[in-house]
């Protein structure tokens, strides 16, 4: 019997890179697990990732206040009354009272016409008006004519003689009443009328009788010295 030289082993092996597989049940068979046996490596479980804290939330940003709603167009709002503003007071007028006769009222009064410039005050602050005859420095005036008199009244720079009734205007810080004549009723006019000439200070020189007097107790605010 012949001796035949012993065939090598051959060892089944996986084929080499870019070797294809003669059959594809041999790749799979090489892939599948052995019947009844375990796995040769055991999945493993992959952890996931612990949560990286991020930034806080900011506290919520407070809604914008809503703006009001227009009316319906061509409605005006009416304005609201108006508030009431008092009036000035009236400045007061200090009434000073000079007791003489009609005969002596004019002496009395050009006496107090100078103590008013003694005590500072200025000659063209001063009106001096007469009840009955016109005074003297009156007169002188006038007999240089009306219109050189009454220049005098519009440039105040000296004291004015003018009678009692006088219709144009004339407003100076004190007035000198004169009632050296003339009816009680006439005398309560004059009073009336000087009163509102004066701003500050009203001289009464002679009895104005018992009209005048009430006349000037009703007046308001302005006190009557003896």
């Amino acid at each position: 019997m012949p001796v035949f030289p012993e065939e090598p082993e051959i060892h089944e092996s996986l084929p080499g890179p870019g070797v294809p597989f003669p059959r594809e049940s041999d790749a799979q068979a090489l892939h599948a697990p052995a019947t009844g046996g375990a796995p040769a490596t055991a999945p493993t479980t992959v952890a996931a990732p612990a949560p990286v804290p991020g930034p806080r939330p900011a506290p919520p940003r407070p809604a914008p206040p809503r703006a009001a709603r227009p009316g319906p167009p061509g409605l005006i709002p009416k304005p609201g009354p108006a508030p009431r503003v008092p009036a000035p007071a009236a400045p007061q007028v200090e009434v000073q009272r000079i007791g003489a006769a009609a005969h002596q009222a004019l002496q009395r009064a050009d006496d107090a016409v100078d103590l008013l410039l003694d005590s500072g005050r200025n000659p063209g602050d001063i009106l001096v008006l007469t009840v009955g005859e016109a005074h003297p420095w009156q007169q002188h005036e006038l007999s240089f004519g009306e219109e050189r008199y009454w220049a005098q009244l519009a440039d105040g720079g000296d004291v004015f003689y003018a009678d009692a009734a006088l219709t144009r205007p004339a407003r100076r810080e004190v007035v000198v009443l004169v009632v050296n004549g003339g009816t009680p009723a006439r005398a309560a006019e004059a009073y009336t009328e000087a009163l509102g000439r004066a701003t500050a200070l009203l001289v009464v020189c002679g009895d104005a009788g018992p009209v005048a007097a009430g006349a000037a107790g009703a007046a308001p605010g302005r006190p009557v010295k003896a």
